[in-house]
């Protein structure tokens, strides 16, 4: 059995007209106006619950950000310390640089010293050789000369 597309419609202005009351009755025999005040008066507690939460949020969130605040501060005197430790390395490599270049100055000196002893004795080398030469040159020519004056 199918309903006619009239039938339905009839149906469902009947529910329509008739729903409202439906749910007056529904609510404990109360008639519509008591009804209607109930709900104003959830509504009114329902808003007030809303400013508390509001206010709430408001409070939490105002919390957050002192805390936040507190907490860039924190990271802030960190990065300060952060900074005072960079400079004190800083300071650290200034005089290992300082240091280095005495060495080096240190290092250069002694290579000057080195460097006059190797002339030093390079002068004797030179002057020895020489004398040996000398010696040896002479001791042939007068070796050679005692042997031709020789008989």
């Amino acid at each position: 059995m199918a309903l006619a597309q009239q039938d339905l419609e009839q149906i469902g202005e009947y529910v329509k007209d008739h729903i409202s009351d439906w749910i007056a009755e529904q609510s404990l025999g109360k008639p519509p106006v008591v009804y209607e005040i109930e709900l104003r008066e959830r509504m009114i507690r329902v808003e007030e619950e809303l400013k508390t939460q509001r206010e709430l949020m408001r409070e939490g969130f105002n919390t957050m950000r002192t805390e936040m605040n507190l907490r860039f501060e924190q990271i802030d005197k960190r990065f300060e310390q952060v900074d005072k430790r960079f400079e004190q390395i800083d300071k650290r490599f200034e005089q290992v640089d300082k240091r280095f270049e005495l060495m080096q100055a240190n290092m250069d000196k002694r290579f000057e010293s080195v460097q006059q002893d190797i002339r030093g004795l390079q002068q004797r080398m030179d002057s020895f050789m020489r004398w040996s030469f000398g010696v040896t040159i002479g001791t042939g020519g007068l070796i050679i000369g005692i042997l031709k004056l020789w008989p």
